[in-house]
């Protein structure tokens, strides 16, 4: 799931999803799975030439994923394994407010997975849309958050490095913005020049926000685990800003 509030909240909101990321490591393991296997598969084995599988990798490494299973995971991919045959389906809806969702799936089972994301979209007060009613409002991009770090420094050299912007708010957090394809590779040339993100990641970040608060906040939040609890969701991506209490 991916939430970003303006100015201090931003960082706090992070922190609080990588909390909840943490207490759900055997799913994060699954979902690291399929992702490898389906990036091995499309755009082949070797993570040099499939930024993909690069990331998908880097994910698994930072979740501590055991190397076998990684490497597993890639033999099925491209198919020195038998395996199962997933397909990559997008849904996208509208939850608490109006606020945009897109939920990404794997699955190999399209009509169990359609199902489950559309009962819980109805059970929790949201609406699933056709295709492209959403997808307008997000762009897909890469992020590195930096809470500590020199902003003139970090600045040149993340823009040295092939980074799209750089990005300071009030309170000094620094938010380096890449490509999709460019995310692993600005990451590992900061990281060599002496910079540590504190989060990052490649999401579908939403242009327009749309601010929840209260039981609005607490509702779009209950949508948003239904989804996630999902065993064919990998990803939830949302317009939403939630100030929860």
């Amino acid at each position: 799931m991916e939430q970003f509030l303006a100015g201090h909240s931003k960082w706090a909101n992070i922190q609080h999803k990588k909390a909840r990321v943490d207490a759900q490591r055997g799913k994060i393991f699954t979902k690291l799975i399929k992702e490898i296997t389906v990036a091995a598969r499309e755009g082949g084995g070797d993570p040099a030439s499939n930024p993909r599988l690069r990331l998908a990798m880097d994910k698994a490494w930072d979740a501590n994923m055991p190397k076998d299973n990684v490497q597993r995971a890639i033999d099925k991919g491209t198919g020195n394994l038998e395996g199962v045959d997933y397909i990559e389906l997008r849904y996208e809806g509208y939850g608490i407010g109006g606020a945009a969702l897109m939920v990404d799936c794997m699955t190999d089972n399209k009509t169990r997975t359609v199902a489950d994301v559309r009962h819980a979209f109805t059970k929790n007060g949201g609406n699933l849309g056709t295709d492209g009613c959403v997808a307008f409002n997000f762009v897909h991009q890469g992020y590195l958050v930096f809470t500590d770090a020199d902003e003139d420094k970090l600045m040149e050299a993340a823009l040295e490095a092939g980074a799209e912007d750089v990005i300071v708010d009030d309170e000094g957090i620094i938010e380096v913005i890449t490509t999709p394809s460019d995310w692993a590779s600005v990451k590992s040339a900061l990281e060599t020049a002496g910079f540590t993100s504190q989060a990052g990641d490649v999401t579908m970040r939403a242009q327009n926000e749309t601010v929840l608060t209260g039981d609005d906040a607490v509702k779009m939040q209950k949508l948003l685990d239904a989804l996630e609890s999902l065993d064919d969701v990998q990803d939830v991506y949302t317009s939403a800003v939630l100030h929860l209490e």
